[in-house]
């Protein structure tokens, strides 16, 4: 997955959990966030954040917001993904050129289970397998962790 035009901003505010205001080249902005998870310590005032356009000229916002840089004390800033969809697009992309399962592996997203649906359903020869996959936007002392807002979720099989 690629996006096709990136922008940087600099972070104002976070309106709800969909909209926030970002200065892009002095302007103030209202984008779309694509990530609706608390976000607390990495969207901060002044940060930097990077936004894709959107070709869409019917929507109510021009940009989406999909990336922040995370400032660390004394070391590089870590670059956080905010675009809640493309690790289940990064993984289809792995899982697809053939790094865990064969190229003739049969994929399937959002696949029902009983009373459980998970992101893929992958057939490869005899092998039968469920993958769950998580975008990771909590770090603590360069450590990722998940989640970043508990849920509670209920699995039977």
């Amino acid at each position: 997955m690629k996006y096709t035009a990136i922008i940087k901003g600099i972070f104002i505010e976070r309106i709800n959990r969909f909209i926030a205001k970002v200065n892009i080249n002095g302007e103030k902005t209202v984008v779309h966030v694509k990530n609706t998870g608390r976000c607390k310590e990495l969207l901060l005032k002044g940060c930097t954040v990077y936004l894709s356009v959107s070709d869409n000229k019917n929507r109510k916002t021009a940009f989406d917001l999909i990336a922040v840089e995370k400032v660390r004390q004394g070391k590089k800033p870590l670059l956080i993904n905010m675009d809640s969809q493309i690790p289940n697009f990064a993984a289809e992309e792995f899982f697809k050129n053939g790094n865990i399962f064969s190229k003739n592996a049969v994929i399937k997203r959002e696949v029902t289970y009983l009373n459980s649906r998970f992101d893929f359903y992958i057939e490869d020869g005899d092998t039968k397998a469920f993958a769950e996959i998580k975008g990771v936007t909590l770090e603590k002392d360069g450590v990722a962790l998940f989640p970043d807002a508990p849920t509670e979720r209920e699995l039977s099989i």
